[in-house]
């Protein structure tokens, strides 16, 4: 009985739809009892009555569809344990018990790696648990060991995690002997699950993060690249800083054995994708070389998901000097060999021109968006304003990234007349309740700016006040004072030059 008193607590907005069908059915039971008690009914009377009826039957009907979708709502605003708290006031769990299909938002595959992908899978994480990230293995050609590298899987597996700050302190742990605590665990994975394709997958499982990692490749490998000048270099870290030495741009990038597999699952998270997103990051050592996989860019223009690739903000020393978001999209479809990105995610937002100035100062700075250049590639745009500051480094923000892709995973269900699929209800939710968020805290952002305009426009008054002041009382004086100093200086030089 509790539960359903629930239903009438403010902001459940479940009020508005039951009165709604009341009065749909007071109508309904007026036109009907009008019927009943009159004996002889003019045209207009009987006129008036159906219409009566018609919109008492339209006002139900409304009222039940309404409030069935806000039904949908307030379950997935109840048992999405990410949602912000300030939506946690809402109980529906005595009245519904269906929860799972909520937890089954669209597939999406990101592939990516650094901590551009990382930006992606935190914005992500709150609108689906399907997801797969697919890790760039970038420090191939720089292990001195046997096994595969795991730092960006260790970040990766951070970002997905309900608790960051938690997750990051537990895989960095130093334990006996100084050992890692990552290393321990994962040497401890391998052993109970015998075969590195798995380990890497149980450990999304043991450790309940959101989605799934996978590395691009368990075969190791060395991302080389080619310069103008025909310079090859065959260690991934040497590629920036050969480029800048010989002052010569990077031609092309390559992987060594060229025949590389992917790793087990790969492909087939590529092909049951609903959307597959390329992450940004450093164009030829991180992005780039998962397209260079066997089979990968291939299977990515086959499929039927939505390809969407996150511009860069900034451009990187000794690899994409001078590029334009049109040049990273060229270099993209020139090494893949085919058209894997339909949608391009570019940046709106003003980066403080501070940042940018510390950015110049080791070569960087902002990616020029020629649009038109971009749309002659048959590139529709996206414009976001997504840059942010962290730790003093100018990022993506994890949200506006995720808005932007859930936005187009949605017009993409609309267009497929999907509007009452769970799928496009959750994260329809999700985004109606972030953009609220966000005009709230652009409200409180520009008060904040207009009350500092008025305190500073108020403090320059003051000092103009004082100056004024202080001009007009001593004005006359100040002058009297410099031209006796003038004749002073005057008459030393005659007597100098006597």
């Amino acid at each position: 009985m509790l539960g359903f008193f629930k239903w009438f607590k403010p902001g459940t907005r479940m009020k508005r739809w039951l009165f709604v069908i009341l009065l749909g059915i007071i109508l309904l039971c007026l036109g009907i009892a009008t019927i009943i008690d009159m004996n002889e009914l003019s045209i207009l009377e009987i006129l008036g009555t159906v219409v009566i009826s018609i919109i008492g039957f339209i006002l139900v009907i409304v009222g039940i569809i309404y409030s069935q979708k806000r039904v949908l709502e307030l379950l997935v605003e109840e048992t999405d344990d990410r949602l912000s708290e300030e939506n946690k006031d809402i109980n529906v769990k005595s009245l519904i018990f269906n929860k799972t299909i909520y937890k089954e938002g669209p597939k999406i595959v990101v592939i990516g790696g650094g901590s551009g992908l990382n930006a992606v899978l935190k914005g992500l994480k709150g609108y689906t648990n399907n997801i797969t990230a697919i890790v760039a293995m970038s420090e191939y050609g720089n292990n001195s060991t046997n096994s595969i590298p795991l730092e960006d899987i260790k970040q990766s597996i951070i970002a997905l995690a309900d608790n960051e700050e938690e997750m990051a302190k537990l895989l960095d742990l130093k334990i006996q002997n100084n050992t890692n605590f990552t290393d321990v665990f994962i040497a401890s994975m391998k052993e109970i699950n015998n075969k590195e394709s798995k380990f890497i997958e149980n450990i999304s499982e043991v450790l309940k993060i959101t989605g799934k990692i996978l590395p691009v490749t368990l075969d190791k490998m060395n991302i080389c690249a080619e310069l103008d000048d025909g310079t090859l270099i065959e260690e991934k870290n040497k590629i920036a800083d050969t480029s800048i030495e010989k002052i010569s741009k990077i031609n092309r990038v390559f992987i060594a054995p060229s025949n590389t597999r992917p790793a087990p699952g790969v492909l087939e998270a590529i092909q049951e994708a609903e959307a597959i997103i390329i992450a940004p990051g450093n164009l030829f050592t991180e992005v780039i070389p998962n397209l260079l996989i066997k089979n990968i860019s291939r299977t990515i223009k086959e499929s039927r998901a939505i390809k969407i690739y996150i511009g860069n903000i900034m451009t990187k020393p000794g690899e994409t000097d001078d590029f334009t978001l049109s040049d990273h999209i060229k270099a993209i479809f020139e090494h893949a060999n085919n058209k894997v990105i339909d949608y391009c995610i570019y940046d709106t937002g003003e980066v403080v021109p501070e940042f940018v100035r510390r950015y110049n100062k080791d070569g960087a700075d902002l990616v020029e968006q020629d649009l038109q250049a971009c749309r002659e590639l048959g590139i529709k745009l996206i414009p976001k304003d997504f840059s942010c500051i962290e730790n003093e480094m100018v990022r993506h923000d994890p949200e506006s990234v995720a808005d932007s892709i859930i936005e187009l995973v949605c017009e993409d269900l609309k267009f497929k007349d999907l509007q009452n699929n769970p799928k496009y209800v959750r994260m329809n939710a999700k985004l109606k309740t972030n953009n609220e968020k966000k005009k709230q805290e652009e409200k409180v952002k520009n008060k904040a700016k207009r009350a500092q305009k008025k305190i500073n426009k108020k403090a320059r008054r003051m000092d103009d006040r004082k100056r004024s002041k202080f001009s007009s009382k001593y004005n006359e004086r100040i002058k009297s004072i410099k031209t006796s100093e003038e004749k002073r200086q005057e008459k030393i030089r005659k007597i100098e030059e006597d």
